[in-house]
């Protein structure tokens, strides 16, 4: 060290920090070289080397449509997949993320149609389909690594590749031969801008208005009528009258639902005799504008059977139809009359209701087609639109006499969560999932549990993260009805099914048939079973009495079976490391919004108990939706959509990460310019610390400059105990996927533990004490661990930014901080622990104390204070085990201690002179005429033996 002979040389004298990490991150422009350079290592296959052996860890992708830019809403999801993955990498497990793509349905069918029209054929369809999905796939792909998320990108799965469509075909086999698959003419969900059917996943409500009406069934039979209500005759008219908010499904009626348990009355008005539900009769008649008064009233169980006119028989003959009374539960007097009309082909408990009183399936009328207008011969509404018509229905029934009431309410209403359009539900001949028990078509070894069964049972065998999703999905399971997998659209996986052109039974060889769609979708894709021919198939014989289904599996069975069709197929590793937990479940963990307890949870849920009688998870995460500022859902009308792109420019992907690890994905994350700003603030802060250790350990050799624990200073013990504690809650809360707290904590520990504490009293031993000393390697000793331990705990959510100073921190060492485990620490020391809780503690009060007198001018910094501490007996014991130290625990110049009764603090300015180079006021500045500007300790710290530390 050089001699310095004046004081301008002290700075070249003092150990001052130093470090290639740059202040300022400047991310935007960095991070893509960072990305770039991941895949040129193959960084994800480096991963699995080092964790070759290592327990498995499987976080399954929940594929994104290939549709559309992606925004901060995917960068939730795709971030904070990524944390866990990284979080678990470093807890030790080989843990694998095969990023993927659900890439059929109608969604891309719609973008198709919009740029070519809607009259393309089907191999147009398809082959336009598979171009543009690609397409997507190539610039998400972009945008998903481009947040610094590690994953197999050089090869993810994509549910349109060969092998993954026929491995949904033998998913599709195998729940077949369990026993679940049938075909029937039910009432599902269908979009009249889908052109099919629609799953439960795919509905969502909204408000809508509607015209409720009350209308009027003219009674057929009043003697039975009259017997029913103990009368000897009924005079004049006698109706009964339904409440309903479909007024297109009026035309299609075919029943009358009545309670068994409630009681109905016959009422007296000047329109004829009412049945209406007893506890309704007075609201009733005040919607109707009538007087009237009760004549009778009967248990509605008596009067089943008995039958009424549609309320157009008069009108026209193709209504002459009676429509009987029939009981049923879910006529209630919640509103309305109590008394449902039922259209089977128009809803499910109406159906239900019907077929169960004998209606056959040929008897059930569905005049509306699949566009959503009626049959172009309907009576009296021929080809009109069904929500055009209604004005018209309620004209034609007021016109007949047989409208009592109607009006305009908004209430909750199921629409296409794709069109934003109301759905209906239309009867169509489907293929369905039996939740309950029946009969399946060629069963070989029927399951021994319904599917309800063994979902409600392998809900109870799943962890939630957060916990309140198990009820949610326990609800949507336990109410569900049967399953429809069919789809009347073209872009899809094929139900490989020949139905007899008679009897619409399926061909006697179905499950040889599947056996060879299996083969032909293999080798080319869906199209080649698209382009086969029944001759091709069946031979010239059968196929004169055979047609060929052109329906494809809905969307969710893609998604919902990737854990059979990636996992167990096309991204099955080699023997010995296939990648999944094959005794199952397949995956440790799947995350995404909390929409996909009605979707892809859902659907898997289903799937995975039909093959194999479990979840193909072992637990879920869900997160929110990203909202701004105000707490206003992204959309593009209010413009306030940020794309994963711009994001990435500004203010870089490292910070869009930061933000995702501290926000609770348990709520809807909200975002901005001024909460990125925030955010950006954060990122900072840790960035300085985390520079400032660097830079202080710079000429750190571990190898050769460790101080063994025994030797180390106590306050340096106590910094490596309280990291040990913070990374006991670190790592705690990174087990049970809790990243908020691990952002919160990190912060508080380099603000506060660090910044405003143990880096704050270190500067004068990294900097005044001899470079080799032991005073300073210690300090360095501890600084090196916890800067190892605190990349690691960072890493999962500022990865480039762990990945940018591993190098610097060990040089030569591994390629990566992610094929590192977490630190090793003793078991934090509780007494040291307490001890400088309380210490500091004491230090805060001085410290206002010393902030009192500098405000009044009487001091400029702390060390040109002297502080005289009296303290009851416990405080004076443990301040006496400072010894001298206590005035750098302190940053004074000098420190004594007295007895009293409560803390109390002096503070008296130094009547000393402040050394020039370690800036303590001290009476030995110029004892050493050679160095007139030093104190005795910096002499000794650089020409002697140097100063002895022993606390801090």
């Amino acid at each position: 060290m050089s001699d310095p002979t004046d004081s301008t040389d002290t700075r070249s004298t003092l150990n001052l920090p130093d470090t290639p990490f740059p202040m300022r991150g400047d991310l935007p422009k960095r991070e893509p070289g960072w990305v770039a350079t991941w895949s040129d290592e193959g960084l994800y296959r480096r991963l699995r080397d080092a964790r070759r052996g290592a327990p498995l860890f499987v976080l399954h992708d929940g594929p994104p449509y290939a549709n559309g830019v992606l925004h901060v809403g995917h960068a939730v999801n795709n971030v904070l997949k990524d944390m866990v993955v990284k979080s678990k990498q470093l807890a030790g497990f080989d843990a694998r993320f095969i990023p993927g793509w659900d890439c059929h349905g109608l969604p891309i069918e719609n973008a198709i149609e919009k740029a070519h029209g809607r009259h393309l054929s089907r191999d147009e369809m398809q082959a336009k389909s598979r171009a543009y999905a690609t397409e997507q796939i190539t610039q998400q792909l972009v945008d998903r690594r481009r947040l610094g998320v590690l994953g197999q990108w050089d090869r993810p799965y994509r549910t349109m590749d060969p092998a993954n469509e026929s491995g949904e075909l033998r998913a599709l086999k195998r729940v077949i031969e369990r026993g679940f698959v049938y075909r029937g003419l039910k009432p599902v969900y269908w979009c009249f801008d889908c052109h099919s059917s629609l799953a439960e996943f795919e509905i969502e409500y909204a408000d809508k208005k509607s015209q409720a009406i009350d209308v009027g069934f003219l009674c057929a039979e009043p003697d039975k009528l009259a017997a029913a209500f103990g009368l000897k005759e009924i005079v004049g008219e006698s109706f009964a009258v339904i409440w309903t908010t479909t007024a297109w499904t009026i035309p299609a009626n075919q029943a009358l639902n009545l309670n068994p348990e409630l009681f109905y009355a016959l009422v007296h008005t000047e329109r004829g005799q009412l049945v209406l539900a007893e506890s309704l009769v007075h609201k009733c008649l005040e919607r109707y504008g009538l007087q009237g008064h009760i004549v009778a009233t009967v248990q509605g169980e008596k009067l089943a059977g008995i039958r009424f006119r549609h309320p157009l028989a008069h009108v026209h003959a193709g209504y002459d139809r009676l429509a009987p009374v029939y009981l049923a539960d879910y006529a209630t007097a919640d509103d309305g009359t109590g008394i449902v009309h039922s259209s089977p082909a128009y809803g499910v408990d109406d159906f239900n209701s019907c077929t169960a009183h004998g209606m056959s399936v040929d008897q059930i009328l569905n005049p509306v087609g699949a566009q959503g207008s009626y049959a172009a011969d309907f009576p009296l509404f021929g080809g009109q639109n069904i929500w055009k018509a209604v004005p018209v229905i309620i004209d034609a029934l007021r016109d007949a006499g047989r409208l009592f009431a109607s009006a305009t309410i908004t209430h909750s209403y199921p629409h296409c969560w794709r069109h934003k359009t109301p759905v209906i539900y239309r009867a169509a001949a489907q293929w369905f999932i039996r939740m309950d028990e029946g009969v399946g078509v060629f069963t070989k070894d029927k399951a021994p549990k319904t599917l309800r069964q063994m979902a409600l049972e392998a809900i109870d065998a799943t962890s939630f993260f957060p916990e309140n999703g198990r009820a949610r999905l326990r609800d949507m399971i336990a109410n569900r009805p049967d399953w429809c997998i069919s789809r009347q659209r073209s872009w899809g996986v094929p139900l490989p099914f020949f139905l007899h052109k008679e009897t619409g039974e399926l061909h006697p060889d179905t499950m040889a048939i599947i056996d060879r769609a299996i083969e032909l979708v293999a080798e080319g894709g869906v199209e080649a079973w698209s382009r086969a021919t029944a001759e091709q198939i069946l031979g010239a014989a059968d196929a004169a009495h055979y047609s060929k289904s052109t329906d494809i599996l809905e969307v969710w069975f893609d998604s919902g079976s990737t854990f059979f069709h990636v996992l167990r197929g096309s991204h099955h590793g080699p023997a010995g490391d296939p990648g999944f937990h094959e005794s199952g479940p397949e995956a440790d963990l799947y995350l995404e919004g909390h929409d996909q307890h009605r979707g892809w949870f859902h659907s898997s849920l289903l799937l995975g108990c039909a093959l194999y009688g479990r979840a193909p998870y072992r637990g879920l995460l869900t997160h929110g939706f990203t909202v701004d500022g105000q707490g206003r859902k992204m959309s593009k009308s209010l413009g306030n959509i940020i794309e994963i792109k711009a994001a990435a420019k500004d203010p870089g992907a490292e910070v869009v990460r930061l933000w995702v690890a501290s926000t609770d994905y348990a709520n809807d994350p909200a975002i901005d310019k001024t909460i990125l700003a925030r955010v950006v603030d954060s990122y900072r802060r840790i960035r300085n610390t985390l520079r400032f250790l660097l830079a202080n350990i710079g000429d750190f050799d571990a190898a050769k400059h460790t101080v063994a624990d025994a030797d180390l200073l106590e306050i340096d013990r106590w910094a490596l105990a309280r990291a040990a504690e913070l990374q006991g809650e670190i790592l705690a809360h990174y087990e049970r996927y809790e990243f908020h707290p691990v952002v919160a904590k990190l912060q508080l520990f380099c603000s506060e533990d660090l910044g405003a504490f143990y880096l704050d009293v270190l500067k004068d031993r990294l900097y005044t004490t001899a470079p080799d000393s032991l005073a300073r390697r210690s300090a360095q000793t501890a600084l090196w661990r916890i800067t190892h331990a605190m990349l690691r705990w960072m890493a999962p959510f500022l990865s480039f930014t762990a990945e940018e100073a591993w190098p610097i921190l060990a040089p030569g060492a591994s390629p990566s901080i992610f094929t590192e485990t977490f630190s090793a620490f003793d078991a934090p020391d509780a007494a040291l622990l307490a001890k400088w809780a309380r210490v500091r503690a004491i230090r805060e009060e001085v410290n206002k104390a010393i902030e009192a007198v500098r405000t009044t001018g009487g001091v400029g910094s702390s060390l040109q204070a002297e502080v005289q501490l009296a303290a009851p007996a416990d405080d004076r014991a443990l301040l006496d085990t400072l010894g001298d130290d206590l005035k750098f625990v302190l940053i004074t110049s000098k420190a004594t201690l007295a007895d009293g009764d409560a803390l109390a603090v002096t503070v008296t300015p130094s009547a000393a002179a402040k050394c020039e180079r370690c800036w303590h006021w001290r009476d030995d500045v110029g004892h050493d005429a050679a160095h007139p500007a030093l104190c005795g300790r910096c002499t000794s710290n650089l020409y002697g033996a140097g100063e002895t530390r022993r606390i801090a």
